[in-house]
């Protein structure tokens, strides 16, 4: 039996595995993670990555990271290098050497070459479009190929042909001898192998024509011993097909094909092409924007691996497609970096702050706790003195009672900080505040004045003389539908407000922070600095509460 544990939530596919391996049809399970090496991988992908690594990690079993490297002129070996970083970054390792489907290109064409003599493979020269018609629809059959009962002989030698570069890409394919009738049209002599004269990043010039994903993925996870093969709704039909290669091949394992709901995340897409489109008419900055569901982008934005984990062990796995709100994931960063990030304070939107009975050049060194619940994390040192900024929406010149900020006449606290006063305001020529005197009371550090009086409003700040200037990057949804892969234009739901600038403050303490680590910035969210940016630029993770409905 399994050792899985005990606290996770079962599923259907934990189901069929613990009932495989308690009848004995396997004693020991092997999963595999095949993406196609064409883009970046999404947090579609951190749902199987989860899935797949961490039904081998829970049983004790093997998980292989298999590149289905069968389209090269799509393929880079940055995308290769990518996936195998975001695979070690979410906490997985895969078993032995990574894989490719061009591995077993030499099998794979053996195997063909069986389907061939075994009259249940034939050489095509339809052209792509006719085949397509040839193909009929779901309301009508297909009709067979002129070229479908060539001899053995003759598909041998074809097929032959096609290896050694005697056809044009187009002129003739591979195809399998099944049923034109078939109500399924993947049924409906699929095609095998086609013709591409294109440079391979593993296999180099070697090879001209190339197996299609349905022929290559079976075989591929037969030869590696794969027990349960899991992969998403949209192949369910094509487990027919995988079943029909594997039982008509002379291979002993025949590992079976499971499939489950892909991810559908809210306000984003997640095909490949429309990622790749986004890109390539530079709409984001990169792959690895913070904007994009890809796994690169959101550790730019600050996401860390256990929020990515813990949001697909939330989600479960099921056979029911359905589309995850927005807020779910960011509540799983959000509970991670409540509980793990350090706090520091940024001003965004600075006006200046001068307070007139401080000592001029005088700089007091006030202790502030890394985390206001957790006195393990430690204080550290920060500097205070007689000019300071705040965020302009911190202070007003007349204000209700609803309003727990600084009011003209009216005192607030300052964060781990005195009581201050404002006294009055100075404005340029258009009319707009651009210093704010105050007075302070040198009794009020750290606790409540001796007299007993209330101060209901805490506000951040920054001493200007020592706060590091720096480019904030507020970000907001990619799209501003909830479905924008249903448009009939996905670019024209872009939301042009999906990244905000902003030239603000950071306390001193924030010039040493690593890239990629991540702080909640007081009263504002939570950040992290950039990976990408030389200077200092943080971007933001998560807002500190759900502002889209529906959330906390």
């Amino acid at each position: 039996m399994s050792n899985a544990g005990e606290n996770r939530p079962s599923n259907f596919i934990r189901q069929i595995i613990d009932a495989d391996l308690q009848s004995g049809k396997h004693h020991s399970v092997h999963t595999r993670f095949p993406p196609e090496p064409n883009g970046y991988l999404h947090i579609g992908h951190a749902k199987s990555i989860c899935l797949n690594f961490g039904l081998a990690v829970d049983y004790q079993g093997q998980c292989n990271l298999r590149f289905d490297d069968t389209n090269p002129a799509k393929e880079d070996q940055e995308f290769v290098d990518s996936i195998e970083r975001d695979v070690h970054w979410l906490g997985f390792d895969w078993a032995g050497e990574v894989r490719h489907s061009s591995d077993y290109f030499e099998q794979l064409h053996d195997y063909a070459v069986e389907l061939i003599e075994k009259g249940l493979a034939y050489v095509d020269e339809l052209t792509p479009e006719q085949i397509r018609e040839y193909r009929g629809s779901l309301k009508e059959p297909g009709k067979n190929s002129p070229y479908r009962d060539r001899s053995v002989e003759e598909n041998l030698a074809l097929f032959k042909k096609m290896r050694e570069g005697g056809y044009q890409e187009g002129q003739a394919c591979l195809r399998a001898k099944i049923d034109m009738a078939s109500s399924f049209i993947v049924m409906r002599d699929p095609v095998l192998y086609r013709v591409k004269f294109a440079h391979h990043h593993q296999t180099g010039d070697k090879w001209c024509i190339y197996p299609m994903y349905d022929f290559t993925h079976c075989i591929s996870d037969a030869i590696e011993g794969i027990t349960h093969s899991l992969c998403t709704l949209e192949f369910q039909d094509n487990r027919r097909l995988y079943d029909w290669v594997l039982d008509n091949i002379s291979i002993d394992t025949h590992p079976r094909q499971y499939e489950f709901s892909r991810l559908n995340l809210a306000y984003t897409v997640t095909s490949k092409r429309k990622l790749n489109q986004l890109v390539t008419e530079h709409h984001v900055e990169g792959w690895n924007d913070p904007r994009m569901p890809t796994i690169a982008g959101m550790r730019r934005r600050g996401y860390t691996p256990e929020s990515i984990r813990e949001f697909c062990k939330r989600i479960g796995v099921t056979k029911m497609d359905n589309t995850v709100e927005m807020a779910m994931l960011e509540a799983c960063i959000r509970d991670d970096l409540n509980e793990n990030a350090p706090r520091a304070m940024a001003v965004l939107d600075p006006v200046r702050l001068v307070i007139e009975n401080y000592p001029e050049g005088e700089v007091e060194w006030l202790e502030a706790p890394n985390h206001p619940n957790k006195p393990e994390m430690g204080n550290r040192q920060v500097p205070f003195s007689r000019e300071l900024v705040i965020e302009a929406e911190d202070f007003r010149e007349e204000a209700n009672k609803k309003y727990k900020r600084l009011v003209l006449g009216k005192e607030v606290r300052l964060r781990n900080s005195y009581v201050i006063k404002a006294e009055r305001v100075e404005k340029d020529d258009a009319g707009n505040i651009t210093t704010i005197f105050c007075s302070y009371d040198a009794d009020t550090l750290g606790k409540d004045p001796a007299d007993g009086r209330k101060v209901k409003g805490v506000i951040h700040w920054v001493s200007k003389a020592h706060g590091q200037q720096a480019e904030v990057r507020l970000y907001d949804r990619l799209f501003n539908v909830p479905n924008p892969g249903g448009a009939e234009d996905f670019l024209a739901t872009l939301n042009p407000a999906s990244l905000v600038v902003r030239q603000g403050y950071v306390e001193a303490s924030l010039a040493q922070a690593e890239a990629g680590n991540g702080f909640q910035f007081e009263r504002l969210g939570y950040f992290c600095r950039d990976s990408e940016s030389e200077t200092l630029v943080f971007n933001q993770t998560v807002g500190l509460r759900d502002t889209w409905g529906g959330g906390e």
